[in-house]
């Protein structure tokens, strides 16, 4: 027996989505990369969103049998209201993932996290083979941390020591994220809070030093993952 409700099925995204008509080309390229049976990874953000709309639009007309795991509540709400069958990292493994980022360098490494689901994005690209990253051309810069702080998953009580640590590490204007729709801070879906930190530099084991201080459960920085980058052209 279904919920006769229609919260879910009357969901839109949050905000303005930038760049939609290149967005949905690319989104096209995605849903063409599908074989049935498969099993994917789905990260965060509007790219993802317009994506899986293209996923499930194929998945009706071809009678595809897809599942995907989704790395946040937001898209798992998606999939729901699209039809889009879902599983979990307890029981599948994801034959790719596809998401997006916020900073790409020449190396292809990444800045990731406005969206807050770094940690679960992460799991999902590491636990596949093969993973495409969407981006517009905004997106890339010389180095990391041009455009954008590093987002910081921290454990609420180990605040002011990781500010400490994170300092020493070369951070600055650290700022905790607040939220738009709440008074106070953001919480994640695992209950913890992000720091925005600034850095003048990143050099390749910086990922590594952040996730090294006690009470950081993950951080914004994918520094060597093995990536395929889809650009999404203005139209």
């Amino acid at each position: 027996m279904e919920w006769e409700g229609s919260i879910i099925r009357q969901l839109k995204w949050s905000d303005t989505i930038i760049n939609r008509e290149g967005k949905e080309k690319v989104a096209k390229e995605i849903a063409a990369k599908m074989k049935d049976g498969q099993v994917i990874g789905a990260g965060s953000g509007s790219t993802v969103y317009i994506a899986l709309i293209a996923i499930a639009e194929r998945i009706q007309k071809e009678n595809l049998h897809i599942e995907i795991i989704p790395s946040s509540q937001e898209i798992s709400m998606t999939c729901i209201q699209l039809g889009i069958p879902q599983t979990t990292l307890l029981n599948k493994k994801p034959d790719w993932t596809f998401d997006g980022a916020d900073e790409v360098d020449a190396e292809k490494n990444l800045i990731k996290g406005r969206g807050g689901a770094m940690f679960k994005e992460k799991l999902l690209i590491r636990n596949s083979s093969e993973t495409y990253i969407i981006v517009d051309e905004s997106k890339f810069v010389n180095r990391l941390g041009e455009k954008f702080p590093v987002p910081v998953e921290i454990f609420p009580l180990s605040l002011p020591y990781a500010e400490q640590e994170l300092k020493a590490l070369g951070g600055r204007d650290i700022t905790l994220r607040m939220a738009k729709g709440k008074d106070g801070p953001i919480f994640t879906e695992n209950g913890n809070l992000i720091l925005d930190v600034w850095f003048d530099k990143i050099d390749n084991d910086m990922e590594h030093k952040i996730k090294s201080v006690t009470g950081v459960i993950e951080s914004g920085l994918f520094i060597g993952y093995y990536v395929n980058i889809l650009v999404s052209k203005s139209i």
